[in-house]
C-alpha cells in the first residue's frame, strides 16, 4: 500500500429541501386549507476517526465529497427526509486544516472521534407554516438553505511515543527491527526508508510506540533529499532517539546537522527530550569508541552519550528503559494537567 500523509479535499454540505405549496382538496370537505410540508435538512460533512487505516491513500483517488440534498416537502403535511451525511474516514493522528494550510479545524486523536466540519442547510417551510387567522390560504413557501462548501487539507501525523532521528544509514531501521516486530526495509545505501514506520516496543512489562522516519541531510528544511516533510510525524513524540553512525569520520558534524534541521523545522522538536546514541559500535575498536564518544559529548555540550549497536543489541535495553521512563513521566505530567483542580471544602 502506498503511503500518503497529505491530501487536499473539496467538501460540500447538502442543500436543504424546499417547502411545498399545497392545499387540501377532498370531496365533501368545503374548506381544506393549506397542507404543504417543510423540506428536509441537508446532510452534514463529518470527519470520523476509524481503526484499520494508517494512510490517506483513499483521498488520492477521490477528492470531492458532497452530502445529499434534503427531500422537498410534499402535500398532506409530509415533511421531506433529511439528506445523508458525507463521512470522511481518516486514520488516528489526522489533522484537518483550512484551505490556507495553517488554520486547524480538527485534530483526530482517538478512534471513534467525530467532528462536524460543515452543517447542511435547513429545509424551507411549507405554506402550512404561514397559515394564520388573517391569512387562511398562504401561497408561499421557503426554498431550502444552501449548504456550505470548503477546500480542506488532511495531514496525517503518526501518533508515537518516541521517534528515531538521524542521517541516512544511521541504523534507524535496524534499531526499529531489533526492538520491535516491525519489518522495515534494511539495506546498505542511503534513503532506504522512504516512508515513516511504526513499531511497538515492550520492555520490562512496559510498552511504547516507536516511529522511524526517513533520514535527514543538511539542507532538508530547504527541500534537500527527501526534505523535512516527514518530521511532522515526530511532532507528537514524547522523546527523540538521536542515532549517530559511529563508522563515519566526523560524528560531531553529523550531530550538528540533525540538530540544525530540527531547529529549522520548528514545532518544538529541538526542545524535546533527546537520548543521544553512538550507533554501530560493533564495527569500532575500543579506542575508536571512546574517541568518538568524547567527540559527541563535546558537540552536544556534555550530554550523556550511549554507545549501542542495533545489530548485536549492545546497550539497546538501557536506552529502551530510558525511553520508557521519559514516556511514563510525560504521560503522568499530561494527566496531572488535565485533572481538574480540587476545590477546598467548606469550612466554618
Amino acid at each position: 500500500m502506498k503511503f500518503l500523509d497529505e491530501a487536499k479535499v473539496y467538501v460540500r454540505a447538502g442543500d436543504g429541501g424546499a417547502g411545498a405549496v399545497s392545499f387540501r382538496r377532498e370531496k365533501f370537505i368545503e374548506f381544506g386549507g393549506p397542507d404543504g410540508g417543510d423540506g428536509g435538512k441537508g446532510g452534514d460533512v463529518v470527519v470520523e476517526c476509524v481503526e484499520g487505516l494508517n494512510t490517506l491513500i483513499d483521498y488520492r483517488y477521490q477528492q470531492h465529497f458532497k452530502a445529499k440534498t434534503g427531500m422537498h416537502g410534499m402535500g398532506k403535511n409530509r415533511h421531506g427526509y433529511n439528506g445523508a451525511d458525507a463521512v470522511l474516514k481518516v486514520p488516528v493522528g489526522t489533522q484537518v486544516f483550512d484551505e490556507d494550510g495553517e488554520t486547524m479545524l480538527a485534530d483526530m486523536t482517538e478512534v471513534g472521534q467525530r467532528v462536524v466540519l460543515l452543517k447542511g442547510g435547513n429545509g424551507g417551510f411549507g405554506n402550512a407554516y404561514f397559515k394564520s387567522s388573517t391569512n387562511r390560504a398562504p401561497r408561499r413557501a421557503n426554498p431550502g438553505q444552501t449548504g456550505e462548501e470548503l477546500w480542506i487539507w488532511l495531514r496525517l501525523k503518526l501518533i508515537a511515543d518516541a521517534g528515531l532521528v538521524g542521517l541516512p544509514n544511521a541504523g534507524k531501521s535496524t534499531f526499529l527491527a531489533k526492538v520491535s516486530a516491525a519489518k522495515p526495509k534494511i539495506a546498505d545505501y542511503p534513503f532506504t526508508t522512504l516512508t515513516p514506520g511504526l513499531g511497538v516496543v515492550r520492555i520490562a512489562a512496559r510498552t511504547f510506540v516507536l516511529a522511524d522516519i526517513p533520514g535527514l541531510i543538511e539542507g532538508a528544511s530547504e527541500g534537500a533529499g527527501l526534505g523535512d516533510r516527514f518530521l511532522g510525524h515526530v511532532e507528537r513524540c514524547r522523546v527523540l532517539i538521536h542515532l549517530v553512525d559511529g563508522t563515519q569520520e566526523d560524528v560531531a558534524e553529523a550531530y550538528h546537522v540533525i540538530r540544525g534541521e530540527l531547529e529549522a523545522y520548528g514545532a518544538g522538536l529541538d526542545e524535546k527530550p533527546e537520548i543521544l546514541c553512538l550507533n554501530k559500535c560493533d564495527a569500532l575498536s575500543p579506542e575508536e569508541r571512546e574517541e568518538k564518544r568524547k567527540a559527541l559529548v563535546k558537540a552536544s555540550r556534555r550530554k550523556k552519550v550511549h554507545v549501542i549497536s542495533g545489530v548485536s543489541g549492545e546497550g539497546v535495553d538501557a536506552v529502551l528503559h530510558l525511553v520508557a521512563d521519559e514516556v511514563a513521566a510525560a504521560n503522568a505530567e499530561e494527566k496531572a494537567e488535565e485533572a481538574p483542580d480540587e476545590e477546598e471544602g467548606w469550612r466554618p
